[in-house]
């Protein structure tokens, strides 16, 4: 068998980091970490040839050379994907298409002729054994949840890693938590499922041996499900592979605001090389966070909170949403008010979207108020349902927190409030790169000389120089980050314009 895996292109959005990964002449943030690992599952006498499109076109040769061509994406990713599928059929390939965009909607992708829905481990191998008998159905699906104590690591020979800039690993699927607003626990349960410490060094040690030395993102929706296991034997694990292998990796992942809450896990995980945190901060206000079943951001200093995390040793990034029924006209400089007083420097804000399957979907659709399917970039100016707030005014106070944020004033502003407050782990290694080194010439001219920041850069750039210079590589990154969210909201805000004034 000779099988093609295509991974579709990421439209521009606010976690593409298209405009960043020009400085650093990287082309996409991440490799696609579960086509790799789908391409383990395979019989291992298969060719197997992997195109991330956001790195390489996809080419007629591959496609008409392909026996199966095996296709997996993000709902984000829909429009590539159906593009790509269209090629195909027109070729005459046959297309297998699984994960989370096809699980949710697989309606929607009629030409396709196999869906292997659900979780790999459970539907794949049902749909091999068919197709080795020439029996092979058109849907596959699967009850239940899979022990990800069999996933095989990814097989990370078919990227080319220095396309990228950081690679990925994935601990445990699942959330203890239910928000009413979030499908990932319609796609991987509540409770969550874990690999072991064994498996995660082996990933480490794969990537490792593959000359990678840099970022590795921790996939998971929420690193610190089983806090146990974790504190336990995880943890100590990586920080004892870490010591040993030089520690060549910075780690990053997501986790709830709890996080805070524990003092000796925040210090493991720095330890073991976190230096950051992706948290659903979502809202401010009390009434939202009940509404969308936030429980566990109720009832707390949230402030107070991510000042604990980020004194620990780990940058905060957080996501807020506005749209939600409860909240009230002054919402939106409450969040601007947050995120500024916080020093959260990465702040994805974001309007309010049911994804099909979530609670929020279920109600929306009894209420009558679903509008169309959700476009899965809930930065893109566009919301699925009949929001209680006047819809002009939401789209609105949602463009004032966007404008102030990533103004230069403000975000320079929240820059240096972070980097005067953390303090970094002392045992983290710096690791040299040429292309840091292109990265801060480019910032010098795009953002120092042309850019329209260049007196907020200019400021911060010899500020950190001789005040925090251990933490100078991270100015000049954030520097570079601005840049990129402040050109994304400008493309999302002109196609609203023009909508607006057609």
């Amino acid at each position: 068998m000779h099988i093609l895996l295509v991974y579709p292109e990421y439209p521009d959005t606010f976690w593409s980091f298209k405009y960043a990964l020009k400085f650093i002449s990287k082309k996409a943030t991440l490799p696609p970490l579960g086509l790799l690992t789908v391409a383990s599952m395979l019989p291992r006498e298969w060719e197997k040839k992997l195109v991330d499109m956001n790195v390489e076109k996809l080419r007629d040769r591959d496609i008409l050379r392909a026996d199966y061509v095996f296709i997996s994406g993000m709902s984000i990713q829909k429009e590539s994907a159906k593009a790509a599928i269209r090629r195909c059929k027109e070729l005459g390939a046959k297309v297998v298409a699984g994960g989370p965009l096809f699980t949710a909607a697989p309606e929607e992708f009629g030409d396709v002729d196999h869906l292997v829905l659900n979780e790999a481990e459970l539907t794949l191998p049902i749909f091999l054994a068919d197709l080795a008998h020439g029996k092979a159905r058109r849907i596959y699906e699967a009850d239940g949840w899979a022990d990800v104590r069999t996933t095989p690591a990814p097989l990370l020979d078919l990227v080319g890693t220095k396309y990228y800039a950081s690679m990925n690993i994935q601990y445990s699927r699942g959330c203890p938590f239910d928000c009413e607003f979030c499908n990932i626990t319609v796609l991987y349960g509540r409770m969550p499922r874990t690999k072991d410490k064994e498996q995660v060094i082996a990933e480490l040690e794969n990537i490792y041996a593959q000359g990678w030395r840099g970022g590795v993102f921790f996939v998971d929706d929420n690193f610190i499900g089983n806090k146990a296991k974790l504190k336990r034997e995880v943890l100590p694990a990586i920080i004892e592979w870490m010591e040993k292998r030089g520690r060549p990796f910075t780690l990053s992942t997501e986790a709830s605001i709890n996080l805070a809450d524990d003092r000796e896990l925040m210090d493991l995980m720095v330890m073991a090389g976190f230096d950051t945190v992706f948290v659903g901060i979502e809202s401010p206000n009390e009434e939202s966070l009940n509404e969308g079943g936030k429980v566990q951001n109720k009832n707390r200093d949230l402030i107070a909170c991510v000042k604990k995390i980020q004194q620990a040793g780990l940058e905060v990034q957080a996501g807020f949403i506005v749209g939600f029924d409860k909240d009230p006209a002054s919402i939106f400089h409450q969040v601007i008010r947050f995120i500024q007083e916080s020093g959260i420097v990465t702040a994805m804000v974001g309007l309010l979207n049911a994804p099909s399957g979530t609670h929020l979907y279920r109600r929306m659709e009894r209420e009558g108020r679903l509008l169309h399917a959700p476009t899965g970039d809930n930065t893109d100016c566009t919301i699925n349902f009949m929001p209680k707030m006047n819809y002009n005014a939401l789209i609105m106070g949602y463009r004032e927190i966007v404008d102030t944020i990533y103004s230069p004033k403000h975000y320079y502003a929240r820059v240096r409030r972070f980097l005067r407050e953390y303090r970094p782990a002392q045992s983290s290694s710096y690791h040299f790169r040429f292309n840091y080194v292109k990265a801060g010439i480019k910032s010098t001219v795009r953002l120092g000389i042309i850019g329209k920041e260049r007196c907020y850069y200019w400021k911060l750039f010899f500020w950190s120089l001789f005040t925090r210079p251990r933490l100078f590589p991270l100015a000049i990154t954030f520097s570079i980050y601005g840049y990129h969210f402040r050109k994304i909201f400008e493309k999302h805000f002109k196609v609203i314009d023009s909508e607006r004034f057609a």
